[in-house]
């Protein structure tokens, strides 16, 4: 029986798609995106330069429903050994789409919230929260098959202003060669709109494996620390370099005077150096290995890699609706920035979605 003449592959449906729509917008810096269904739900790999890998990790939670039928090929009768394998498999179905035509639909009401410009985004914050969030126990880094780190940043619902309008959206995915389909809702008694985008077969993206072994530097720090630094930058800056320096040990034998702790203290290398250079100089950053600032931070060497600022702009989306940000270098210059984005619910026990980006070192630093 053919896929058309069982079941869609996908068949999805939200009430407000303002959270979803955020998370999309995290990766929305290339117009085709591969988009692989599991049955934990989405995620969305956008690529540029064969340098810059962007993933939006998105749960089946974040639904109201999300039914999945994997894609299981035909077999050929009179060979049960294959089907009995085949049934074992786990089947992930992927495709491409145009990730701008995505967006544009689910905000056809104008209610899904954000804006394509970066700089107009606004962080979301609960009212009279200054913080990103201080109920973290530290362990920031995410797990890429479970998505299993809780987060007690609240309902999303608190997050976002403006009109109370929510724009519903039941989404069908037939299967190969069929349209995704989009049925948008701005109310029950309101307006409906039914779209359908355009797939295409998925092609092989930039595969960017990172090795935890080899990691050289991993901090996990407030969203609001990093997003403060890059947004002060000018724009024209050529290359943004990541510097880090192990912690001093402290004295413990008690032969340093107070005033020679105090010099030591003073020459001592920041923990975390951003430095941003460009056409008109050089921008220093310095990070100082405090718990208030860095709630983690792991540095056996001093290292330093350099990235083009082109690149490190385009999480700027998903950096200004995180509520934390794990920062990771492997010893040849890969760094992995995830995004931890605020819960969905507030019901316990859910997943937190995250936004990943991967990008490579420039050559000279490699």
């Amino acid at each position: 029986m053919s896929q058309v003449e069982s079941s869609p592959v996908l068949k999805a449906s939200v009430h407000d798609v303002r959270y979803f729509s955020a998370l999309l917008r995290g990766v929305n810096f290339a117009n085709r995106a591969t988009i692989t269904i599991t049955d934990k739900g989405l995620v969305v790999v956008v690529e540029e330069s064969r340098t810059l890998l962007g993933t939006a990790y998105i749960f089946a939670d974040v639904f109201d429903e999300f039914t999945y039928h994997a894609e299981v090929p035909e077999i050929a009768e009179g060979q049960p050994s294959q089907q009995a394998e085949a049934e074992e498999v786990v089947y992930n179905s992927a495709f491409e789409i145009p990730l701008n035509i995505f967006l544009e639909c689910l905000n056809i009401f104008g209610t899904a919230g954000g804006s394509n410009k970066p700089g107009r985004f606004k962080a979301w914050k609960k009212p009279g929260d200054d913080s990103d969030g201080n109920e973290s126990n530290g362990e920031g880094e995410v797990d890429h098959e479970r998505g299993n780190k809780k987060t007690k940043s609240g309902r999303i619902d608190q997050f976002f202003g403006g009109s109370e309008r929510q724009t519903g959206m039941r989404l069908t995915y037939i299967g190969p060669g069929y349209p995704l389909t989009l049925i948008i809702a701005e109310d029950a008694t309101g307006p409906t709109t039914t779209c359908e985008i355009a797939t295409f077969d998925a092609e092989p993206h930039l595969e960017l494996p990172f090795d935890s072994e080899q990691m050289v530097l991993k901090i996990i720090l407030k969203s609001s620390w990093l997003r403060d630094a890059l947004s002060e930058l000018d724009p024209s800056c050529d290359k943004l370099t990541f510097i880090g320096n192990p912690p001093d040990l402290p004295d413990t034998t008690g032969a340093q005077t107070a005033r020679q702790r105090q010099r030591a203290r003073m020459q001592a290398k920041p923990n975390l150096r951003i430095e941003a250079t460009g056409t008109f100089g050089t921008t220093e950053m310095d990070y100082p290995n405090d718990r208030d600032v860095l709630e983690s931070f792991e540095c056996v060497k001093s290292v330093s890699f350099s990235y083009r600022f082109s690149h490190i702009a385009r999480t700027m989306r998903a950096l200004q609706s995180s509520v934390k940000t794990s920062l990771r270098i492997d010893n040849e210059g890969l760094l992995s920035l995830q995004f931890l984005m605020p819960s969905s619910t507030a019901r316990g026990g859910g997943t937190s979605n995250f936004v990943e980006f991967r990008c490579l070192a420039l050559e000279d630093d490699t």
